[in-house]
């Protein structure tokens, strides 16, 4: 299927890793030109450089740390200022620490606010007027199944990502007539690290070794296995796309069948 995008402009965040990394891969395979920002400069660089040479499309990049909100939505204007234009948005940042709630700390709530909630905030109002004098624009925000089912151990994930959650559906009632979508990924266990970390604080919290962790967490998951970064980058690709353009407030959940509501 042809998703309609070469030649659109994409800004990922949290690109240099993990799901931001297979998002950026993603859309450059669909010939998407890219502004990419995380905190490694070296790493951020490279891959830069290497989503280049393997699908032949200009990757501009950015470190920086999606907490500084000044920084952050710099980012964005550059971004446009060097294509000319833009055309989709990726926020994207590590999530909180995984513990119960009486461990959280102040300034663990106040840093998961600032790169979970308020980075998407900041990329949607730098990106938008661009998206809108193009009459063309696509919010992709990851987040986690943890925006409609809260999970043990990820209080402030539980408590932050249905606030992504209403934010993108506002911004879809607002500026769905100036052809711009609005969406959220939320996957459930991803083979990553941030999965690996959660999993390890559930073990912890429980009194069960890693392993046994796991075990559980596949239990409760139909698929019987994580998805894959591929599987995610997939879905935020689609939701980019032309064919998606009705597709809009929504939370699209990988994770295997976890979530077990309608």
């Amino acid at each position: 299927m042809d998703l309609g995008l070469r030649g659109r402009v994409a800004v990922v965040c949290g690109a240099s890793k993990g799901i931001g990394l297979a998002v950026a891969e993603a859309l450059a395979a669909e010939g998407v030109l890219l502004a990419l920002c995380a905190r490694g400069k070296d790493e951020l660089k490279a891959k830069a450089a290497s989503i280049e040479q393997r699908f032949g499309v200009e990757a501009i990049h950015c470190a920086l740390d999606v907490r500084d909100d000044g920084e952050l939505r710099a980012f964005v204007q550059w971004a446009a200022a060097h294509f000319g234009r833009l055309d989709i948005a990726v926020p994207n940042a590590g999530g909180p620490p995984a513990k119960g709630f009486l461990e959280t700390t102040t300034a663990e709530w106040d840093s998961a606010f600032a790169a979970n909630l308020r980075s998407v905030v900041a990329v949607a109002q730098a990106a938008i007027p661009h998206m809108r004098r193009d009459r063309f624009g696509r919010i992709v925000a990851i987040t986690s199944y943890t925006a409609k089912q809260p999970s043990p151990g990820l209080v402030i994930s539980n408590a932050l990502r249905p606030g992504v959650a209403g934010l993108l559906r506002s911004l879809s009632n607002e500026f769905a007539c100036d052809g711009i979508t609005a969406n959220a990924v939320g996957p459930g266990y991803v083979d990553s690290e941030r999965t690996r970390e959660v999993l390890r604080g559930q073990a912890a919290m429980r009194g069960v070794s890693y392993d046994e962790a796991v075990a559980a967490a596949m239990t409760d998951t139909p698929l019987g296995r994580m998805a894959t970064l591929e599987e995610v980058a997939a879905t935020v690709a689609w939701l980019c796309s032309r064919q998606a353009a009705s597709t809009t407030g929504q939370t699209i959940l990988v994770d295997g069948g976890s979530y077990r509501g309608l």
